[in-house]
Formats: C-alpha cells, sequence, structure tokens
C-alpha cells in the first residue's frame, strides 16, 4: 500500500511549495497527459495516465511508496478525492487545493456564485443537467465530451439562456465566450469547459446570502390558498384549467384548485431538483408554481394563453420560473421534452394516455365521479403504472363560528412505474 496520497489541484498557475515538495518525493505519479508532462514531475517515478480514477485509486493502493495524484482546479469539488477516499482503497489522502474551475468561471465573468447551482453534465446526466438550467436562474455545468454547450443548447430549446462559456481555463489556450444558447449549437467547443447559464430572475438574497445556492426564499409551506399565488384571488368556482369546457371524464370546475388535493399530488409526484415536471391544465398555476418551488423544472399547459400568463407570474411571485406552454392537450404534447411526473388537470383519459405513452416514472390525476375515476385507472393500468386511487374529502371551517365554509371531494389517482 502507499505509504502516502498526496492530491495537487492545478489551475494553471505554478505550483506551491507544499506541491513541489510533494511531487519531488513521490514514487508513483498520476494525472491527465497535461499533468504528467509538468516539469516538476521527477523522471524516475513511475507514471499513470489518469482515466478511471477508481483503477488508478487501485494502483496507487498497491503501490509500496510515495504516491501524487494531480487533478484540475479543486480536487475536493466535484474532484477525484472522494473516489480516492472510499473505504475500499484503504488510502490516508492529503489534499493541496488549487482555484477551482467554477470558482475560475464565474471570476472570469465577474459575478458571485454563492447563489448559483452547479450540476456535472456526463452523457448519463445531460438531462437532469438541463433541467437544473431550465428550473434556475443562474447555473454552472461541468461539461463532458458529449455533454457538452452544443448539447446543453440543443436540449434547451425553446428556453432562452445566456451561455458564459470557459475553455481550458488557466492555460494558454484560454477562451472565455459569451453567446446566447441558441447559437452555441452551431459552434464546436474544447471538451471539457465550464458553462454559465444565466436566464430568468431571481430574489437577491437579503443581507447578502447565507446559504450556498438559491435561497429558500420567504414562503413556508405547500399546498397554499389560490389568493396566495394570484394578485387577484380566483372566483371559488373557476374552470380548473383547460381553458375549455370540460371533457368527458374531466374534473368538474373548480375541483383542481383545492390546496389540499394540490398538497396531495404534490406528495404524489415527489418533484425534486433535476425533474421535469409537466402540468396540463394549470388553471392558476398554483401546482405550477409550488413544483418549481422545490426546485424542479415546470412546464405548464393550458389551453388559455391568460391561464399559461397566471402561472409564470404565480412562480415569479416567490422567485421560481417555468416555461408556460399555450395549447390543447393531447397535441400539444408532442412538441415537449421527456417528463419525469405529471400532473393532469384536465382533460380525462385520453390526456393521461398521452402522458403514459411518453413514460413519465409517475402521473397524478383527479376525478370527480367514481366512473372517471375508473377510467383513468384503466388508461394508467393499460401503459404498464400501479394504479392506486383515494377518496379525498377536505372542509373548510370558519373559526369564528365553527360551521362549514366550503366543502371539497375527489377521487386521487395515482400511477407509478419503476425508475428507468
Amino acid at each position: 500500500m502507499a505509504d502516502r496520497v498526496t492530491v495537487i489541484g492545478w489551475d494553471g498557475s505554478p505550483l506551491t511549495a507544499a506541491a513541489r515538495s510533494a511531487l519531488s518525493a513521490a514514487t508513483l505519479v498520476a494525472g491527465a497527459a497535461h499533468h504528467l508532462a509538468l516539469p516538476e514531475v521527477p523522471e524516475r517515478a513511475e507514471r499513470i495516465r489518469l482515466g478511471s480514477v477508481d483503477l488508478a485509486a487501485r494502483r496507487i493502493a498497491g503501490h509500496r511508496g510515495t504516491a501524487v495524484v494531480l487533478a484540475d482546479g479543486d480536487p475536493g469539488f466535484f474532484g477525484v478525492v472522494r473516489t480516492l477516499r472510499d473505504p475500499r482503497h484503504g488510502l490516508e489522502v492529503e489534499v493541496v487545493p488549487a482555484v477551482s474551475s467554477v470558482a475560475a468561471a464565474f471570476a472570469r465573468a465577474g459575478m458571485p456564485w454563492d447563489d448559483a447551482r452547479v450540476v456535472v453534465a456526463h452523457t448519463r446526466t445531460l438531462r437532469r443537467a438541463v433541467n437544473v438550467c431550465r428550473a434556475h436562474p443562474k447555473v454552472a455545468v461541468l461539461t463532458s465530451p458529449g455533454a457538452g454547450p452544443a448539447e446543453l443548447a440543443l436540449m434547451l430549446d425553446g428556453v432562452h439562456r445566456t451561455f458564459v462559456i470557459c475553455e481550458a481555463l488557466g492555460t494558454e489556450r484560454e477562451q472565455v465566450t459569451v453567446l446566447t444558447s441558441d447559437k452555441a449549437a452551431d459552434l464546436t467547443w474544447r471538451d471539457p469547459n465550464v458553462v454559465i447559464a444565466i436566464g430568468g430572475s431571481a430574489p437577491a438574497p437579503a443581507g447578502g446570502g447565507w446559504l450556498l445556492g438559491p435561497d429558500p426564499g420567504p414562503v413556508r409551506g405547500w399546498g397554499l390558498t389560490p389568493d396566495a399565488y394570484e394578485d387577484e384571488p380566483a372566483p371559488r368556482n373557476a374552470p380548473p384549467g383547460t381553458g375549455d369546457s370540460p371533457a368527458p371524464g374531466s374534473p368538474p370546475p373548480g375541483s383542481g384548485e383545492s390546496p389540499v388535493l394540490r398538497a396531495a399530488q404534490l406528495a404524489r409526484l415527489g418533484p425534486r431538483v433535476g425533474d421535469l415536471v409537466w402540468d396540463i391544465g394549470t388553471g392558476s398555476g398554483a401546482f405550477a408554481a409550488e413544483a418549481a418551488r422545490f426546485g424542479a423544472a415546470v412546464i405548464a399547459v393550458d389551453a388559455d394563453p391568460a391561464a399559461c400568463a397566471r402561472a409564470e407570474a404565480a412562480a415569479r411571485r416567490f422567485g421560481a420560473q417555468l416555461q408556460a406552454v399555450p395549447g390543447r392537450a393531447p397535441y400539444v404534447l408532442e412538441r415537449l421534452p421527456e417528463p419525469d411526473v405529471v400532473r393532469v388537470g384536465g382533460g380525462g383519459a385520453d390526456v393521461v394516455t398521452a402522458c403514459a405513452d411518453r413514460r413519465p416514472e409517475r402521473i397524478v390525476t383527479h376525478a370527480g365521479t367514481r366512473d372517471e375515476a375508473e377510467a383513468v385507472g384503466a388508461a394508467l393500468a393499460a401503459g404498464g403504472y400501479t394504479v392506486e386511487c383515494a377518496l379525498l374529502q377536505s372542509v373548510d371551517l370558519d373559526p369564528a363560528a365553527w360551521s362549514e365554509r366550503d366543502r371539497s371531494v375527489a377521487f386521487l389517482i395515482t400511477g407509478r412505474r419503476s425508475a428507468p
């Protein structure tokens, strides 16, 4: 086993005295080609070209001597330190950090980054990284071959962002390019790089911020009453959000706006960072705004353009953002990107079937009668989903007289399938 493993971060600047001392004593050095070409690497040391960090860790664990691993930026920030410290390898690790590529990228852009999301994009995680860029106004993306600026831009189709693309940071080939996301797909970029995606707006943190990443905001709780999301509260019997007369099998007018039902739907779907949520028949936009507050990317769909505008305004009011798409389901769904979870607020079994064809992990909807619930349940089962149904009843009381103010009854239908 290696006597000692020192991980040295390199940001293009001269190595520190501690880094040079560790390298001079090394009998094994692992790193990328440009690291192994550094003049400080001893000629007598065994050299390992760093590809799989896990394989390199096994080689190091079996080495008798002193090992050094060279990595770009801060190796403890989405870097090699996590793998090297895996208990399976039994390595004692000392770290000599450098400026991380994310910190360097924001420095080149002249922007603060304590309020940014940071994601890693590989071919297997690209879609989730894109969803984070959809949902948040400031995101740093650590790219990789096949998951770079061009791929990000193509998958953000329809969502405008400004890209700050930082290539070869800290080297003689360093280049920083600022352009709109729609133009990034037409150019060739060096891998890997850092992309800062900027778009939308978020309230500035009070007092300079206190938390790394987006501020959670002042609002506490979920399943809020509709007037919390609207400048002017919607009438109690407003339509559920399709923008049309209810189709056969769709919920009765107003039933989709119950805060208790909305909270139950959110609980069934569990929207999270990296997800894409479809809200079909968004109505007041309250469900879409609450899903966006969880950090998920949200596409709110409604045949009524005014409902789409309400959804966007509801999200902005609480420092979130979403994409609103006017159009009639199920036809409008064909051009939307693949969802992770779906809430169907109107349209009945036909819309549920169209959503099931896209294979999201979960679908939730509601019905006003048992016959409607059975039709939706049958559509979900035919699509390969495990179906759950609950009858929800909530009664809004006036605490002054403890008298009934409003009553809501709905069948809550959920379809679940195993994640791929």
